[in-house]
């Protein structure tokens, strides 16, 4: 009986330690925040929303974080894009609706505050005609990317009926140009007419999955720009 206790004893001095649950993992990524060592509060952040699905908190500050990375210019080292941001947060509202009161007021999350999924959890969508001027005016549009150099192609519109036309280029030597031309746009139904100067007025529409199609050579315009492509 002596030895049998023994071995016992010896088994249980000889099992691993329990993980760190949910909670626990959290509230270490708090500290780390707190203390300015944001990725490896990341990474705190994400074990304690894995070990822990339904909790929302856990996924709220993986959002966050990723925000203040991303304001750190971090957003390829750490997948900070705003798309992935806005699916965290997303998730942290279903699970607690209360995150998104929180959210309205966090300065870490004002890197999205121009998507289209941030609007979305403001009540706005693309499905609905009557949303689509709010949403043209509240949403910084970007065109496709073309490799190392990204996005090629912005417009961002305002209340007052003016929109600006951003663009790169790429010259023979590789060398990167920008420009920003300032025009006029009116929103009727679902069509967002462009007028820049020195071109015709160009007509687009607002899809109700919220891409925003231009003819060529404007092409189709999304909520996120290009980045990290090789």
């Amino acid at each position: 009986m002596v030895l049998a206790l023994s071995l016992l004893a010896l088994t249980l001095s000889a099992a691993p330690p329990a993980a760190p649950s949910g909670t626990a993992l959290n509230t270490q990524g708090f500290r780390l925040y707190q203390s300015g060592q944001y990725p490896e509060a990341l990474a705190r952040f994400q074990a304690a929303a894995e070990a822990k699905p339904d909790y929302a908190l856990a996924h709220y500050n993986v959002a966050a974080t990723l925000g203040v990375l991303r304001k750190q210019g971090k957003v390829c080292e750490y997948s900070a894009h705003r798309d992935t941001i806005v699916e965290k947060l997303a998730t942290a509202v279903r699970l607690d609706p209360r995150r998104l009161k929180r959210a309205k007021e966090d300065a870490d999350l004002d890197v999205i505050r121009d998507t289209l999924g941030w609007q979305k959890l403001l009540g706005l969508t693309p499905a609905k005609v009557a949303d689509v001027p709010a949403l043209v005016r509240a949403v910084s549009w970007y065109g496709p990317g073309v490799g190392v150099y990204g996005t090629t192609r912005a417009l961002k519109f305002q209340g007052s009926g003016r929109v600006e036309f951003w663009q790169r280029e790429v010259d023979d030597s590789g060398t990167p140009r920008e420009s920003r031309t300032q025009g006029t746009y009116t929103v009727r139904g679902r069509t967002v007419q462009v007028r820049l100067p020195g071109s015709k007025p160009v007509s687009g529409t607002l899809s109700t999955g919220g891409v925003l199609t231009f003819p060529e050579p404007l092409g189709a315009f999304t909520d996120s720009p290009s980045e990290c492509d090789a």
